[in-house]
C-alpha cells in the first residue's frame, strides 16, 4: 500500500515556477508539497540563461526568495543589435523606464531551493511521479515513487503542473502529453561556455549574412556565447578554433575576447501553448504549459508570471472559497502568453538567416532591423516587450 500525504496543494516540479509559487502560497498559510524526479544536486547545476525582467525582480526580491538576484545580478540598461558590421543601442531605462537583470536560472533555483528547505518545506527530490487523478472532482491526487522504491499518494486540494515541456501532469489537463499549438524552427542555438573576460558590457544581439550570433555574459570570468547553427549540428563536431571563428564572423566590428570552451551545447527551438492551461482542479504553468525560442528571453520571466497570478487565484479559492480568480486563470494568462510568443517568434525571424534565403530576404531583413533602430516607435516596442509587461494587478 502506498503512504498517504495529505496536503492543500501538489506541486509536481522543483524549476522556478513551482518552488516560487510554493514560497508565495506559504506565505498565505497554504501548506504545499514539490515533487521532482531530478536531485537537488542536478537541478542546481543544470546551466540555464537568465535575463530577469524588472517585475520578475521585484517578486523575488519583495518575497524574500532571492537577495542575491539584486546582490550578485547584474542590472543592464540596454541590449545592442548589430548588423552590417554597425551597433545600435537599445536604451531601455530612456524608452521605458525599465532595466532588466543577468541572473542564471541555475542561480535563482539555488535561492529558491535555500529558502524553501530553510523554511520546512516539504521538497521531494529524486520522486517520480506516476500518476494524476480526480482532478474533476475537489480531492486531485498524485502518485509517486521514491528513490527508494516507496510509493506515495499525495492528497490535495490542487494540483499544479510546472513539471517543464515533458509534463506528466499535462495529460490531466489536455488529454493528451502533447495537445497544443506547435512550431518548430529550421535552426537552433550552438552555445558556449568559456573561461574570458567580457567582450561587451551588454548583450549584443547580431545579425549577419553568415547567422545569428548572441554575444552573452556570466561573471568577470565566465562568459556565455551562442551562434545559429543547424539543429542537428553535433556541439563536438567543432575544434574550439572553428567555434571562435564562427562566432567572430558573426559579429563583425566586435573583437571577441577568447578563452578556453569549457561547455558546448546545441538548443533547438520550439514554440508550444498547451491547448489547456486548467481542468478542473489541476492547472499548469511554465514550461509545462508553453515554451518559447529563447531570442526575446522570455522563458523565466513567463513562469514567473503564471505563478503570481496562480498565487492570487489559488489563495482566493482555498483560503475564501471564491472561484473567480481561478476559473478566468487560463485566459488572463494567455494573453501574456501569446503576446511573448509573438515577441519571441519577431525577435527570432528578425535576426536569423534562414538556409533558403534570397536576397531580396536579406535586404528586407535589414530594412526592418532599420526599421526598429531608426524610429523611438520601433525602440520602444523592443525595449517595452524586452523588459516585460507588468504583471496582472502588479505594479508598472
Amino acid at each position: 500500500m502506498p503512504r498517504i500525504i495529505r496536503t492543500r496543494v501538489a506541486i509536481v516540479g522543483a524549476g522556478p515556477a513551482g518552488l516560487l509559487l510554493s514560497h508565495l502560497l506559504a506565505d498565505a498559510g497554504i501548506e504545499s508539497i514539490v515533487l521532482d524526479r531530478r536531485s537537488r544536486t542536478e537541478i542546481e547545476s543544470t546551466i540555464r540563461a537568465g535575463i530577469l525582467e524588472q517585475e520578475t525582480v521585484r517578486v523575488l526580491d519583495e518575497s524574500g526568495a532571492s537577495d542575491r538576484v539584486l546582490t550578485v545580478g547584474n542590472r543592464h540598461d540596454g541590449i545592442e543589435l548589430r548588423f552590417n558590421g554597425e551597433g545600435h543601442r537599445i536604451d531601455f531605462p530612456e524608452l521605458v523606464g525599465r532595466s532588466v537583470w543577468l541572473y542564471p536560472q541555475h542561480e535563482v533555483l539555488k535561492d529558491l531551493i535555500a529558502a524553501r528547505l530553510a523554511a520546512g518545506q516539504d521538497v521531494l527530490f529524486e520522486t517520480e511521479v506516476t500518476g494524476v487523478g480526480d482532478v474533476e472532482t475537489d480531492r486531485p491526487w498524485v502518485t509517486a515513487t521514491t528513490s527508494d522504491d516507496e510509493e506515495l499518494r499525495i492528497e490535495a486540494e490542487f494540483v499544479v503542473g510546472a513539471d517543464g515541456s515533458r509534463s506528466v501532469v499535462r495529460p490531466a489537463v489536455t488529454g493528451s502529453s502533447a495537445g497544443g499549438h506547435f512550431r518548430e524552427y529550421p535552426f537552433a542555438w550552438f552555445g558556449i561556455l568559456c573561461e574570458a573576460p567580457p567582450s561587451s558590457d551588454e548583450l549584443i544581439y547580431s545579425n549577419s549574412p553568415d547567422g545569428f550570433a548572441l554575444i552573452s555574459q556570466r561573471s568577470a570570468t565566465i562568459q556565455r556565447m551562442y551562434f545559429q547553427c543547424d539543429p542537428d549540428a553535433d556541439p563536438n563536431a567543432l575544434s574550439e578554433a572553428e567555434i571562435w571563428n564562427a562566432l567572430q564572423a558573426r559579429v563583425p566590428g566586435t573583437s571577441l575576447a577568447t578563452g578556453p570552451i569549457v561547455q558546448r551545447d546545441v538548443l533547438r527551438f520550439r514554440s508550444f501553448v498547451a491547448h489547456e492551461l486548467r481542468h478542473g482542479r489541476a492547472v499548469l504553468v511554465g514550461d509545462a504549459a508553453h515554451t518559447v525560442p529563447p531570442t526575446g528571453a522570455k522563458g523565466m520571466n513567463l513562469a514567473v508570471a503564471d505563478v503570481v497570478l496562480l498565487d492570487r487565484a489559488l489563495r482566493a479559492l482555498l483560503l475564501e472559497n471564491d472561484t473567480r480568480l481561478i476559473d478566468a486563470f487560463a485566459e488572463t494568462a494567455l494573453k501574456r502568453i501569446w503576446k511573448a510568443q509573438h515577441f519571441s517568434w519577431w525577435m527570432t525571424s528578425m535576426l536569423h538567416t534562414a538556409s533558403d534565403a534570397t536576397e531580396f530576404d536579406r535586404r528586407r531583413q535589414v530594412g526592418e532591423l532599420r526599421s526598429v533602430v531608426e524610429s523611438e516607435a520601433g525602440r520602444t516596442f523592443l525595449a517595452e516587450a524586452y523588459t516585460g509587461w507588468p504583471h496582472e494587478g502588479g505594479a508598472s
